[in-house]
C-alpha cells in the first residue's frame, strides 16, 4: 500500500478510505492507535500477524503492546460510499477534527491529522533519511 490522500472527516467521525487502499485492506479492517500520534489501519490478515507476533513475546515484554494496540482496536467496515466511522477515542488520540491525510505505508495504512502530518514531515531531514537508507543497504 502506498500513496498520500487528503480527505475530510465529518462531524459523525466518518472518513473516506481511498479505493486504492481499501482494495488492499479488504472488506473489513482494524483501526487502532499508532505511533507518532497517528492511527494504524490493518487488514484482517496483517492484524492477525501482529497479534501472533505480540502473543509470542513473554508477558513482561508484551503487556504494554497488548494494552496499547488491542484496547483501542476497532473493527471497521466501509459503507456504500467507502467511509468508515473512526471511534471518538481514536479521533481524540490522533487529533482528527477536519482535514485528514491517509497514507499507505507498505503493510498498513496510517491516518493523520493533516497539520500533524505536515509538522512530522517538516522535522525529517535529508540526513536522517540518508542514514535510514544506509541501514538497509541503499
Amino acid at each position: 500500500m502506498r500513496g498520500e490522500f487528503q480527505h475530510n472527516i465529518d462531524a459523525k467521525g466518518r472518513l473516506f478510505i481511498p479505493v486504492k487502499l481499501r482494495d488492499s485492506l479488504g472488506s473489513e479492517f482494524i483501526v487502532t492507535k499508532g505511533l507518532d500520534g497517528c492511527l494504524f489501519v490493518y487488514s484482517g490478515e496483517a492484524w492477525q500477524v501482529l497479534e501472533d507476533k505480540i502473543s509470542q513475546l513473554p508477558l513482561s515484554k508484551s503487556r504494554n503492546l497488548q494494552r496499547f494496540f488491542f484496547s483501542s482496536a476497532a473493527d471497521c467496515e466501509p459503507d456504500a460510499q467507502g467511509r468508515v466511522v473512526i471511534p471518538q477515542n481514536l479521533r481524540e488520540y490522533a487529533g482528527l477534527t477536519k482535514e485528514v491525510t491517509v497514507i499507505g505505508v507498505s503493510g498498513r495504512v496510517e491516518i493523520w491529522d493533516t497539520q500533524r502530518w505536515k509538522a512530522y514531515n517538516d522535522e525529517l531531514t535529508s540526513e536522517s533519511i540518508e542514514n535510514a537508507m544506509e541501514d538497509i543497504g541503499f
